[in-house]
């Protein structure tokens, strides 16, 4: 999908349901119908970091949104993708259970970040199931905490994230290939 079909009138914010992502959007691009407008790319499976997809995915405010396939491996060069074991299963406003959204935290060198994925995928559609919704956002505060975890203590202070620590523990000799560099 070129960078410019992406683009979308000022005032459009893509704010879909659960719902709408599965029967409006996976279910047709599964089923290989025609979805107006095509407004979700398609990406490679899990090939880029979260802070590159400005400009690759659908950006609505902090989400993200894309198409992959299927894929076995979730690690790219210095990171990758861990299953949070959370499922949550989808319904129709009829109660018809339509899909399932897992959560995935993205790790950096080791680290947690605040980055998460929750990836889109229909029910009952058998082995031939190829495609995947993703929603990528930045959570707020501490990437240590559980996703659902709200803690009360939390002091005002200014602290560094585990993404932040990660890069001061970096030797000054970093190379080329860092997507930081």
């Amino acid at each position: 999908m070129e960078e410019d079909s992406m683009i979308v009138p000022p005032g459009f914010q893509f704010e879909p349901t659960d719902e709408e992502l599965i029967l409006h959007f996976l279910y047709r691009k599964e089923a290989c119908l025609p979805c107006y407008p095509d407004v979700i790319p398609e990406l490679g499976p899990y090939s880029y970091y979260p802070w590159n997809l400005n400009g690759k995915a659908l950006s609505s405010g902090n989400k993200w949104y894309f198409f992959t396939q299927n894929a076995e491996s979730l690690v790219i060069e210095n990171g990758y993708w861990k299953d949070l074991c959370i499922e949550e299963p989808i319904f129709t406003s009829s109660g018809k259970e339509v899909g399932m959204k897992k959560y995935l935290v993205f790790y950096f060198c080791e680290v947690p970040t605040n980055w998460i994925l929750q990836e889109y995928r229909l029910c009952n559609f058998g082995e031939s199931s190829t495609w995947v919704l993703c929603k990528l956002h930045q959570r707020n505060g501490n990437p240590q905490k559980s996703l659902y975890c709200h803690d009360d203590d939390d002091d005002e202070r200014a602290e560094l994230s585990s993404l932040d620590e990660a890069f001061m523990s970096f030797d000054d000799d970093l190379d080329e290939t860092d997507p930081f560099y």
